[in-house]
């Protein structure tokens, strides 16, 4: 089988045109640029390269594990795209613009374990992780398709990025390398639900990338049945990891608050959540959520969503609605992968 160009730093792929191919150090980083910066989709278009190599390479290595199925357009600019994988699964990406560049939310598994109740990833079988390079080359076909650099990454897509720990950190590494997309480290941001073991790892991996919570509910009773992950690591043991990986970086961690109608938007639900986070340095984002079919939650009024934004500030703890996009092409992660498999 062939290698995912993808998958490798470029200190590693130094190693391997050294040891297989005899080939000078400084080839690696020529292939980083043709492949990252300058969206070579073809190893004989890298006319710097000798010839054999570029042969070598074909025979070896692939950049092309993707397919588009389908790519959807929203009018506010959104772009959702299903991937088909090399093995038949899918996965989304979304490419959002901002007046401050272009993001993509990332996909991280095909499918996921955390079987959040709300989540329309839930609804649909975990069947594998993502490698470091099928992570990488979802945003190297979103600028490919749009032609333009992308300047922020979050992965906030299908799956629990902490759940494939592993890969999400290597594909961090090969996004934030200079030779390559060259994507500001503070520039990424990796959403857990949770799993607080992978939190304090983190903590100390040296990398600088933004955390975010997916918290969602302020009492155990409430969060055990919207995400099943709580019954492993309970708020209470949650929120001291969060404090020690603030100790430890001096990060700021946003907490990412779904609202549901009638279940966590009550200003009690509010006065908890500030208590909850009093003293921490944090952020708020409060999510409208996206119905699903079949869901059992509806969206909170806006009236409420923003009493509830207002009693959190007033708390002391900065809290904002996130802007929604995309909501005509089922931008909510695992919606179009699940109008697929049905």
């Amino acid at each position: 089988m062939k290698k995912n160009i993808f998958d490798y730093t470029v200190d590693e792929l130094t190693d391997i045109y050294i040891k297989e191919f005899n080939q000078k150090k400084y080839r690696a980083v020529q292939t980083y640029k043709w492949v990252y910066q300058e969206n070579a989709e073809d190893f004989y278009k890298m006319s710097d390269l000798p010839l054999e190599f570029r042969k070598n390479l074909v025979e070896n290595f692939e950049m092309n594990s993707l397919t588009k199925e389908e790519v959807r357009l929203s009018p506010d600019g959104t772009t959702k795209f299903l991937f088909k994988l090399k093995d038949g699964a899918a996965v989304e990406t979304v490419l959002m613009k901002y007046n401050f560049g272009n993001s993509v939310c990332v996909s991280s598994q095909v499918g996921c374990r955390m079987k959040c109740d709300f989540c329309a990833s839930s609804k649909l079988s975990f069947e594998r992780n993502l490698t470091s390079g099928e992570i990488v080359e979802q945003i190297v076909a979103a600028s490919r398709h749009i032609g333009e650099k992308i300047s922020n990454v979050v992965f906030m897509g299908i799956g629990e990025p902490f759940d494939n720990y592993d890969n999400v950190m290597r594909a961090i590494r090969i996004l934030n390398e200079p030779h390559g997309l060259n994507i500001g480290i503070r520039h990424i941001t990796v959403s857990t639900s949770g799993l607080v073991p992978q939190i304090l790892k983190f903590a100390d991996s040296g990398l600088a990338a933004n955390l975010s919570i997916s918290l969602h509910a302020t009492t155990n009773e409430v969060r055990d049945k919207l995400m099943p992950v709580n019954k492993a690591y309970k708020i209470e043991t949650l929120m001291q990891a969060c404090k020690k990986y603030i100790e430890k970086t001096n990060r700021r961690i946003t907490f990412e608050y779904a609202l549901m109608y009638g279940v966590n938007d009550t200003i009690r639900d509010a006065c908890r959540l500030a208590d909850l986070l009093n003293g921490m340095l944090c952020h708020v984002n409060l999510i409208p959520i996206n119905a699903i079919e079949g869901g059992s939650y509806t969206r909170t009024p806006q009236s409420v969503m923003m009493n509830f934004r207002d009693a959190l500030n007033n708390r002391g703890i900065t809290a904002t609605v996130r802007r929604e996009l995309g909501s005509e092409i089922d931008a909510a992660c695992g919606q179009l992968r699940r109008q697929y498999f049905e």
